[in-house]
């Protein structure tokens, strides 16, 4: 067997931190969503990424981002990629990036979910439905959080992505029974007339509605994995795969050999740490979701921006520990705009970074036209063909 270019390749996702209008944006509502580039004019200025922008963060961008201008000689290699998946969610983003492309539009429920799935629920748990519309996922348990503390009744909404999300308090609803809930709520929108993305379960906590907050117990129960990903093909050629955050729910554990449950991003850059100091040939694929889900939806320009800054601190120790072998990529799977428009994803371009202690060049790796780019150049790292996406790893020198 040929030895790997690279004996261990990071991926970081950094859910939700788009970098600018997707080429299709306007199909989606979303034209001019920039995450990055709202955040710098959201801080005036005083956004601060040192790391990031040495690997190349405002080269990538057609215009800097306020207070982050491009670098002069870039650490890295840098680009931008676009998303062919129908939709714009984190299953779509993650999918094609491990050279699944969600081709068909999932199910989506601007209306909320049809009777026959929320009778069939309420019939199961034994637990009245409330809501059952689009809503934000702070809002809702703020708006109907102590109803559910007194009733023990389900919060289920949806938005504008293919999700349905069933929230309960903790002390009301255990977190075994509300798991156990969503299981079976996954098995009633798998096809064939229903098909959705993922069903998320979201606990929270605390006495009342000024001071409930959203659990590290979520979980999401995702959509089997509709055909083989770069994921599989790794894992059956016998590298290691390592999941960190979110990353082993969305793909259903399928391929992965051990997976790492984040309570926050400081807590996956801390399973990211340790990873770091393992000894094995294969791939760790991590995902950091609180841009997304602590700042993006819940349009926080200012929390979105100390998120970014404090991964760029943590990023900084990666960057000093990786060995000569390693390869680095850091990307997102969609944008979440904190400044624009309603609560939901953005359709927008991603950053694509890449470094490597060994490398002796840098430059430009373009605007990539599929996500899948990322797993093909993963494969062909480790002599694997991709179905799926064009490999860059020959510009990696």
């Amino acid at each position: 067997m040929t030895e790997p270019k690279f004996k261990r390749v990071f991926a970081i996702v950094l859910d939700s931190v788009g970098t600018g209008n997707a080429p299709d944006a306007a199909k989606f509502d979303d034209e001019g969503a920039d995450t990055l580039g709202d955040l710098g004019h959201a801080w005036q200025g005083a956004l601060k990424l040192p790391n990031l922008a040495k690997l190349g963060l405002s080269n990538l961008r057609v215009k800097p981002i306020e207070g982050i201008p491009a670098a002069d000689k870039p650490l890295g290699w840098y680009g931008r990629m676009d998303e062919i998946s129908a939709g714009k969610d984190s299953m779509d983003g993650h999918w094609e990036m491990m050279g699944l492309p969600v081709e068909k539009e999932l199910s989506t429920f601007p209306d909320g979910f049809p009777d026959e799935i929320i009778e069939k629920i309420e019939q199961y748990s034994g637990r009245p439905v409330i809501v059952n519309k689009p809503y934000s996922g702070t809002q809702v348990i703020h708006d109907y959080g102590e109803r559910q503390m007194d009733t023990g009744e389900l919060i289920i909404y949806t938005s504008g992505d293919s999700v349905m999300q069933i929230a309960a308090h903790e002390d009301v609803i255990p977190l075994e029974e509300l798991y156990d809930i969503c299981r079976y709520a996954r098995t009633l929108v798998n096809g064939p007339e229903y098909i959705v993305g993922r069903v998320i379960a979201r606990p929270f906590v605390g006495p009342d509605k000024d001071h409930f907050t959203r659990t590290a117990n979520r979980h999401d129960f995702s959509l089997e994995p509709t055909g083989k990903t770069d994921l599989d093909l790794l894992h059956e050629a016998g590298y290691e795969v390592i999941a960190i955050g979110k990353t082993n729910d969305i793909f259903s554990g399928r391929g992965i050999d051990q997976a790492y449950h984040n309570e926050s991003n400081m807590d996956g850059m801390d399973h990211v740490d340790e990873v770091l100091e393992k000894d094995f040939t294969g791939f760790c694929f991590t995902n950091l979701v609180d841009f997304d889900t602590m700042y993006g939806h819940r349009r926080d320009p200012k929390g979105f921006g100390q998120a970014l800054m404090d991964f760029d601190q943590r990023l900084g120790h990666v960057l000093n520990a990786l060995r000569p072998d390693d390869l680095l990529l850091i990307t997102a799977d969609h944008g979440n705009d904190p400044c624009f428009k309603g609560t939901d994803h953005t359709r927008e371009e991603v950053p694509l970074l890449a470094w490597s202690p060994k490398m002796q060049t840098s430059g430009s790796l373009g605007v990539r036209s599929t996500y899948a780019d990322l797993g093909a150049t993963v494969l062909d790292n480790f002599n694997l063909k991709a179905s799926h996406g064009t490999s860059f790893l020959d510009e990696l020198n």
